[in-house]
């Protein structure tokens, strides 16, 4: 399988400009490294070094690996009730969900940055929860990354499987804690069965040498929720493939994403909601405020399929531009071929309204604080999903902090 990925990415290689889904994102400047590709050992990390990166107002269960390594000592997994370990322990214990599940979800053949993954991964979590069982608290899944000698890519593979009935919450997150370019390249394979319910958030604030492309790749099954959150307040570039196939009936996907950056930071989220079959739902929001001389890029794309008539399927693209330098593409997209449908999808580009600055002003708020009050309130409603109040808390300090102010509120 790693034979046959690596020759499909030689065939394809490293997606350009060229290519229409990658049409406004340049690899190139990212791709001059000279990166390490094998680290040997795991390095040693001080858990005080790192406890601001997890969400440690509630109990969690915790996959951490350390440039690709799986850390024990900063872990807590489990196999009662449930599987929350590593991929690398599935590949020799779980031979069956490898089988079933291993690169049939992500669809490699034209997708590259899928093949270098499969090629080269070692790596990564695994959770299967069984039928009828829900987690009984969220899963973190952290990938730090150090290194003090040269550049470093990293392939992390997750796979995740719900069977029918279950429930669970994960958390993701990528972060570098050095300067010096990391380029991670991670695919997540997720199965949601039938009438499992999973609430998945990426959490996604790097240093700004470090760079992320992030493929994941979602099977819904009857009347099954899916909800994906994804923050993106940092790294120098950052790419989220975030591909939806609603393969049974009664299945409901929901995407949501803040992106909050500034001068040199470019973020791309690309999502896919696939309608394979009739009465499924999809909702996606995205917003984003773009300061300096950002770039953000949004492209969404809503299949529908003949046979998916009773398709409901809503996409909104909201941006603020702060600074004069920025710049938004958006490519909203809708492909129908079914006649009993309620699809719409849209986007904005603006700046903050006048009048009301003037009018928060008037009432003796700071001009900077009028500001961040209207950027609040501009990104709340795509805070709605978030069911975990530590991590609500959590992602409204980084947005106070991105936007250089303390706000005594919540969303």
């Amino acid at each position: 399988m790693r034979r046959e990925a690596f020759q499909n990415f030689e065939k394809l290689g490293f997606p350009t400009k060229r290519n229409e889904e990658w049409k406004y994102t340049n690899l190139k400047p990212i791709l001059k490294g000279d990166y390490k590709l094998f680290p040997k050992t795991e390095e040693d990390i001080e858990f005080k070094d790192v406890k601001k990166y997890f969400l440690n107002e509630i109990d969690s269960y915790k996959v951490v690996f350390i440039n690709g390594v799986y850390s024990s000592w900063l872990s807590e997994t489990t196999h009662r009730g449930y599987d929350i370990c590593t991929f690398g322990n599935a590949l020799n214990k779980y031979p069956d969900a490898i089988e079933g599940y291993f690169n049939k979800i992500a669809k490699g053949e034209n997708q590259a940055m899928v093949s270098l993954n499969t090629a080269f991964a070692k790596e990564g979590a695994f959770i299967r929860v069984p039928k009828n069982t829900a987690v009984d608290k969220p899963i973190q899944i952290i990938f730090f990354n150090t290194t003090n000698d040269r550049e470093m890519m990293v392939q992390p593979r997750n796979l995740v499987i719900l069977e029918e009935g279950a429930k669970a919450e994960i958390i993701e997150r990528h972060q570098s804690l050095v300067e010096l370019p990391i380029l991670t390249n991670v695919v997540t394979e997720v199965s949601v069965g039938a009438n499992a319910q999973l609430q998945y958030y990426k959490l996604q604030n790097d240093h700004h040498a470090a760079s992320l492309i992030d493929n994941t790749w979602v099977n819904q099954h009857r009347d099954s929720i899916a909800r994906f959150s994804t923050f993106s307040f940092g790294g120098r570039l950052t790419r989220n493939n975030l591909h939806f196939a609603l393969k049974e009936s009664g299945s409901f996907a929901y995407m949501n994403g803040v992106t909050i950056i500034e001068e040199g930071q470019h973020v791309d989220h690309h999502t896919l909601a696939d309608h394979l079959v009739p009465h499924c739902e999809s909702h996606e929001l995205y917003k984003g405020i773009y300061g300096g001389n950002a770039h953000g890029v949004f492209n969404g794309k809503i299949v529908v399929h003949k046979d998916a008539q009773k398709t409901n399927a809503f996409q909104q693209n909201d941006n603020i531009l702060v600074s004069d330098r920025a710049n938004v593409d958006t490519k909203p997209q809708l492909e129908i071929y079914a006649d009993d449908v309620k699809c719409s999808h849209g986007c904005t580009i603006g700046q903050l309204d006048e009048e009301a600055l003037f009018y928060l002003k008037s009432r003796g708020i700071g001009d900077k604080e009028a500001k961040a009050l209207l950027m609040y309130a501009f990104a709340s409603d795509a805070l709605s999903e978030v069911g975990i109040r530590q991590l609500k808390e959590k992602v409204n300090m980084l947005i106070a902090k991105k936007l250089g102010v303390n706000l005594d509120f919540e969303l």
